[in-house]
C-alpha cells in the first residue's frame, strides 16, 4: 500500500492523547476485558448500541485530557504517510471516511483516538487489553497502536500496513452501523464490519489517498482477519474451540465476509443479517 504523495491529509480526524492522563478511576464504569476486533464482546458497547442510539448525552470524553499536536504538525501529505506510522493511520482514516461520506448520505465523521495503556470513553474506562474498539455514544474509534505489535506477536498475524488498515476499516464499519442504526446479534454485526472493511478496500484507490493496492495487501488483510477469528484465538488461549461462545466469527467466516465486500465493492453485499448462513 502506497499513498499518493500530493494527497492532503486531515489530521483533525485523529485525537492523539498518548502518554496523557486518561482520568480513569474517577467513577466511570469499566469496559470489560477483551473487545473490538479481537473477539470478545465489550458489553457496554453493545448496550449503548442497542439502547443509546449513538447519543452522547451524559457520556463524554474527559475534557481535561490534553492532546498532542505532533500528528497535526507532522502529517500533512501522502508522502508523510509513506514515511510514518502515525501519518499512515491518518491517511487510512481519511480514506475510509472519504469513502463512507460518498457512499452514505447520512454519514457523519468519527474521530480516531490514539491512547496509551488506558482511556476514558463515552462507554466507560478501557485499557489496551480490549484492543481497538468503537464507542457509539461518543462516536470515536479507540486504538492503542501497541495492538499492531500484538497482532503479530500474540495473534500470529503477518502484520504490516494493510493489516493495520483492515483493523481501522473494521472499526469504522461499526461506526457505519451506528449511523445506519443497525441492530443485531454480535456475530452478524462483526462479520458485517469485516465486509464493510472489504468494501472500503475495493474503493480505496478512488478516495484519492492511496495509489494502488496489491494482491499482497489483500492477502495480508485476510491473514489478519483469520488471526482474530474466534476459533484461532481460542486455540491459542485455551487449547480448544468452543463455537457456542463465539462473538465475532471464525477465521474462515471473517475472511469470507471481507472477501465478499472486496469482491462486490458495495455495502449492499454485506447483509449478514439476512444471509442464509454466516
Amino acid at each position: 500500500m502506497r499513498f499518493r504523495r500530493g494527497a492532503r491529509l486531515d489530521p483533525g480526524q485523529i485525537r492523539d492523547i498518548r502518554g496523557r492522563s486518561s482520568g480513569i478511576g474517577m467513577g466511570m464504569p469499566a469496559i470489560g476485558t477483551g473487545g473490538g476486533i479481537v473477539g470478545v464482546i465489550v458489553v457496554l458497547l453493545f448496550m449503548f448500541l442497542n439502547n443509546g442510539g449513538g447519543s452522547s448525552s451524559g457520556f463524554n470524553i474527559d475534557p481535561s485530557v490534553g492532546e498532542n499536536d505532533d500528528v497535526a504538525q507532522e502529517c500533512q501529505t501522502g508522502e508523510d504517510a509513506n514515511e510514518s506510522q502515525d501519518c499512515r493511520i491518518v491517511a487510512v482514516v481519511n480514506s475510509v471516511q472519504t469513502y463512507w461520506d460518498q457512499a452514505i448520505p447520512e454519514y457523519s465523521e468519527a474521530r480516531t483516538t490514539l491512547f496509551t495503556d488506558q482511556v476514558s470513553t463515552g462507554c466507560g474506562a478501557a485499557s489496551s487489553a480490549v484492543g481497538p474498539f468503537y464507542c457509539p455514544p461518543d462516536q470515536n474509534v479507540y486504538v492503542d497502536l501497541g495492538f499492531f505489535g500484538d497482532l503479530e506477536s500474540r495473534f500470529g498475524a503477518e502484520g504490516g500496513p494493510f493489516a493495520e488498515a483492515y483493523v481501522l476499516a473494521h472499526e469504522y464499519g461499526h461506526h457505519v452501523q451506528n449511523v445506519l442504526s443497525a441492530r443485531g446479534d454480535s456475530i452478524p454485526m462483526e462479520l458485517q464490519a469485516d465486509c464493510y472493511a472489504g468494501v472500503w478496500a475495493k474503493n480505496a484507490v478512488d478516495t484519492g489517498f492511496i495509489t494502488e493496492l496489491s494482491d499482497d495487501d489483500i492477502r495480508i488483510a485476510l491473514d489478519a482477519a483469520a488471526a482474530v477469528g474466534d476459533d484461532r484465538i481460542q486455540e491459542r488461549t485455551q487449547g480448544r474451540v468452543d463455537p457456542e461462545s463465539w462473538t465475532h466469527g471464525s477465521a474462515e467466516q471473517r475472511q469470507r465476509w471481507f472477501s465478499n465486500g472486496f469482491r462486490e465493492g458495495n455495502p449492499a453485499a454485506c447483509d449478514t443479517f439476512g444471509a442464509s448462513e454466516l
